[in-house]
């Protein structure tokens, strides 16, 4: 139990306004519990301006009472930033629980009460069992006993200081393997599975802490022949290092021979050309292990898979799904936390295996604790008690007995105090190395660790003492000519870190910055780690309260870092990253820092990419809003860009010609100030609009010169952005089909194959074909573009353009059931991710393969959402709703309605150059005429559709309306 109360609250009520009072106290009450939630705790009740909260209900750790005494920690540390004064009591016992108001009561709560009540300002008072609990991770000062009002005897007293003490796990890996026979059997299946199969299995271990993950893999590698072993692992520090196991894989693996467009991946990746996106890094990275694989298996092992960013998860799942013909194991070490942030890992997968290792019993246990040491009964039974099955625990607390010069010395009750016992154990020189070790991380290298100690002229001795303790062992280092060492866990590494005064990490973290930046030139991701440990030092600086100049330029220094890092994430299509790490950027600044501007827009893009509109439209207005006050023009185009596409996205009134005045004075901007990468930018969001409203000619022009601009200035990027876009223009209206396809062969020469572009340029060869009539030639083509896009990992646009060729494809053929097949799916995902730009033209083509199976009725309401979100302007959506629910009123025999909305739809495309909707309108209400037995004016629509198909070269789709109208003149 936690009690936090503000001392001198009536002085704060007579020097306060109410309103500001009331404002301050909210900020206090949601501070205060933002800190118990995030230590695992929740606040009962607020009690005037007192917060109770409990730790171990409704659910239970081992090291409640820790997370208690880390959070009062926090709450003090928290109070004067707040501006106020506070003083907290904590205590531990017994109470009742899960009543209708759900708060705790009992003796415990009682006690926290009053000695909250005795603390003076400042203050944080422990009770004795609290203490007990606690004793090696707290740092107290013994008080007298406490007299309390109800008890017989003095309440024991201890004030808090500080907690240095954290949850420590070291791993032992040569001790014989007890308790996991079935585990490693199983993983020997799976890699005999991948050899006699030539497949990739991917194999997860689950465990908690400690429960020995790394002890079963290592006994299962000890035991491979002919093998090729790769080993990459995932950091839990430094957001946004997404790629960090995977480079650590491709260094380990041998030289092959490669596709250009995988080379090109690869280089990408090490940092040694222009970024690929994280698709292309995805499918360079599989062909790579398919490549070392055809002549030896390969098992590439990914440790502490759960601090893994979301990217390298798919990248993972990528590898597994699509590597074919190669014997390749991926194992995967991992906490049950990973199934928390990625709920369907290996989920529905044929060649996937999870099992989770359970805490050893007491017999196994009693084993283990044989094989590695003789103790005294009453230590051994005391150990077997105390780690409760877990093999790291055994480890740890036979170590403790070891090195203490009495064998009848307490074990510690939780791992978190033994580490910290331990590390008090070490003399001053070796927790110094420690300490200075765990600012790099869990792998720390002797350059570095000079650096950060200079004075210290044994530092080899030093790690050599480490290493026989076990504390850390020797590891393969990340920069050439340095020696590594890694910690024998990462939570040793945190209980050290924790131990450093927040003023010495902040000192440290800027003098590894120093250093890396120095010695680690080559690293592929240097910008993230500088930026980290930048970020680090400043964080540290400020919450110690020390914000001037110094800490202002940290901030300034970390943020360069980040955001350019983020810049890099985005170039090559990795949003999540370029979020995390953009968002932490401008976090860093001043509001008015001329840097932050310019960071904002390119922050407001990523949010716009993955669908989150609230977020950028708040980062955007706040980019728009400063730089005109700056007078920023730069900076005022890119938000005005950026929200013209969340505008279309997300308000329906919004009409094209506001958007274009907004597009034409961002573009008017980026010519006056030179920016040549905005202008093409602006050009090219400029030159859809006309293709959305059915100008296709107006947008052929613009598209074109905005293609041929980024060409002159070299923008690669920009230039294959606009030429994809003109060819979606070119293939809907006047272009010729040769003309078209004599523009889709230009931009194919200048992509590397396996790109987004080139899921475009598939999908426009499928429409050719299908448009000549080729039914076989075009399914060959939308296969291989739906291939390539779930392999890229793009479903948004396999969701939407695949999924409506594909259709277009089937419904020509009349396959309705294969076209409703492909469509419903993809509307579904659509109207789950609220694209409703998508969803309004392709739920049309649903109701196209869903009328002449006798189901127009399943998709009515739908008809309704759609229409509600549609865009005055959009000329495909307002013509396909049209033909949609011509076809609705025709399913319920209302023949006269749907033929006046069938020729509503024609009417909109007269005088549009949008081709092929136009003739879709057309053979739509030749359908329904047809049905009305009106063949002549069916045959006089059908007509007019072949003349704009023959027009355009459409000969497949022209000679099947030819047979309708043959067909209408029998009738």
């Amino acid at each position: 139990m936690l009690f936090c109360d503000l001392t001198g609250s009536t002085e704060l009520g007579e020097r306060l306004d109410p309103e500001a009072l009331r404002s301050l106290l909210a900020r206090y009450f949601e501070r205060m519990k933002s800190i118990v939630e995030r230590h695992g705790g929740s606040v009962e009740k607020f009690i005037g301006d007192a917060v109770m909260a409990v730790f171990g209900v409704p659910v239970v750790h081992e090291d409640d009472a820790l997370r208690a005494l880390r959070a009062a920690v926090e709450m003090r540390a928290a109070l004067p930033e707040l501006g106020v004064e506070g003083r907290i009591g904590v205590m531990t016992g017994e109470v009742v629980a899960g009543t209708e108001e759900r708060l705790a009561t009992g003796d415990a709560v009682n006690v926290a009460a009053r000695l909250e009540q005795a603390a003076q300002p400042g203050e944080v008072l422990v009770g004795g069992e609290t203490f007990r609990l606690t004793r090696h991770a707290a740092e107290v000062e013994t008080l007298a006993p406490l007299p309390v009002k109800g008890k017989r005897e003095p309440v024991e007293v201890h004030r808090l200081i500080a907690v240095h003490g954290d949850e420590g796990f070291a791993r032992r890996l040569d001790t014989p393997l007890v308790g996991r026979q079935t585990e490693l059997r199983r993983l020997h299946d799976a890699y005999n599975q991948a050899l006699t199969s030539r497949s990739c299995q991917l194999f997860t271990v689950l465990g908690a802490a400690g429960v020995g993950k790394s002890r079963l893999a290592a006994e299962f590698l000890s035991s491979l022949e002919g093998a090729l072993v790769v080993r990459g692992r995932c950091v839990p520090y430094g957001e946004g290092i997404t790629y960090w196991p995977v480079v650590e894989v491709v260094k380990q693996l041998p030289e092959v021979a490669l596709d250009a467009s995988s080379r090109s991946g690869i280089r990408s990746l090490l940092g040694e050309e222009q970024v690929a996106t994280k698709e292309e890094i995805a499918r360079a990275f599989r062909k790579l292990l398919e490549a070392v694989a055809a002549s030896t298996p390969v098992v590439c092992v990914f440790d502490d898979v759960h601090w893994g960013e979301q990217t390298f998860l798919e990248l993972v799942e990528n590898v597994a799904d699509l590597s074919r013909d190669a014997s390749i194991l991926l194992l995967c070490n991992a906490r049950p936390e990973l199934l928390e942030v990625r709920p369907g890992w290996a989920g529905g997968k044929v060649n996937s295996t999870s099992v989770l290792l359970e805490p050893l019993g007491v017999a196994e246990a009693a084993e283990m604790i044989a094989s590695i040491a003789s103790l005294e009964p009453e230590s051994r039974s005391r150990i077997l008690e105390a780690a409760e099955g877990n093999p790291l625990f055994v480890e740890q607390m036979v170590a403790f007995v070891t090195e203490s010069a009495d064998d009848a010395v307490t074990v510690p009750p939780t791992i978190q105090a033994l580490i910290a016992a331990r590390l008090e154990q070490l003399d001053d020189a070796e927790r110094v190395v420690l300490e200075r070790g765990a600012v790099e991380g869990r792998i720390f290298h002797q350059g570095a660790l000079q650096a950060l100690a200079p004075d210290e002229v044994q530092l080899t001795t030093r790690l050599t003492s480490l290493i026989r303790k076990e504390f850390v062992r020797p590891d393969k280092p990340q920069f050439a000519g340095e020696d590594a060492f890694r910690f024998r866990h990462v939570l040793i590494r945190d209980a050290a870190y924790d131990a450093l005064p927040k003023a010495t990490r902040a000192a440290l973290h800027e003098r590894f910055a120093d250093w890396l930046n120095g010695n680690a030139t080559d690293l592929v991701e240097l910008e993230e780690l500088l930026g980290y440990h930048l970020e680090q030092a400043h964080r540290c600086r400020v919450d110690l309260g020390l914000v001037d100049d110094e800490t202002e330029a940290l901030g300034n220094q970390a943020a360069h870092w980040l955001a350019s890092a983020g810049r890099r994430a985005s170039d090559r299509n990795d949003m999540p990253a370029a979020i995390n790490l953009l968002d932490r950027a401008v976090g860093l600044r001043r509001d008015n820092h001329p840097a932050r501007l310019s960071e904002l827009p390119v922050l407001g893009h990523a949010l716009l990419e993955i669908g989150n509109w609230e977020h950028a439209k708040r980062v955007l207005a706040e980019a728009g809003e400063r730089a005109r006050t700056d007078g920023d023009k730069r900076a005022a185009a890119y938000a005005a860009l950026e929200l013209s596409f969340l505008k279309l996205h997300t308000q329906s009134d919004v009409t094209h010609a506001e958007i274009e005045a907004e597009l034409a004075g961002a573009a008017q901007a980026f010519e006056e100030v030179g920016d040549q990468v905005g202008l093409v930018r602006a050009l090219t969001a400029a030159g859809r609009l006309p293709f959305w409203r059915g100008d296709i000619v107006a947008s052929i022009e613009q598209l074109s010169r905005a293609a041929a601009l980024a060409g002159r200035a070299g923008l690669r990027v920009q230039e294959l952005e606009a030429l994809s876009t003109l060819i979606l223009s070119m293939i809907e209206g006047p272009p010729t089909l040769a003309e078209v396809r004599e523009r889709v062969d230009h931009l194919a020469a200048l992509t590397s194959g396996s790109s987004r572009p080139d899921v475009l340029l598939l999908r426009v060869r499928a429409d050719i074909e299908c448009m000549l009539g080729n039914v076989a030639r075009a399914r060959e083509y939308a296969a291989a573009a739906k291939s390539l896009a779930q392999e890229l990992g793009l479903t948004v646009v396999s969701a939407s353009g695949i999924a409506r060729t594909i259709a277009e494809i089937e419904l020509f053929a009349g396959d309705f059931a294969a076209a409703e097949r492909e469509l419903a799916p993809a509307c579904d995902l659509l109207e789950k991710t609220d694209d409703w730009g998508h969803l309004t033209s392709l739920v049309p083509y649903l109701m196209d393969a869903l009328y002449p199976l006798g189901r127009a009725e399943e998709i009515a309401t739908r008809l309704d959402e759609v229409e509600d979100h549609m865009l005055q302007d959009d000329h495909d959506a307002h013509v396909g709703l049209r033909r949609a629910r011509a076809k609705l009123k025709a399913a319920r025999g209302d023949l006269a309605g749907a033929a006046d909305l069938a020729r509503e739809a024609v009417s909109r495309g007269e005088g549009k150059t949008y081709l092929m909707v136009h003739g879709r309108a057309l053979e739509n209400l030749a359908e329904i005429l047809e049905q009305d037995r009106r063949e002549a004016e069916a045959a006089e629509a059908l007509d007019q559709a072949i003349e704009l198909y023959e027009r355009k070269g459409c000969t497949g789709l022209a000679e099947a309306a030819r047979a309708r109208v043959a067909r209408l003149a029998r009738a």
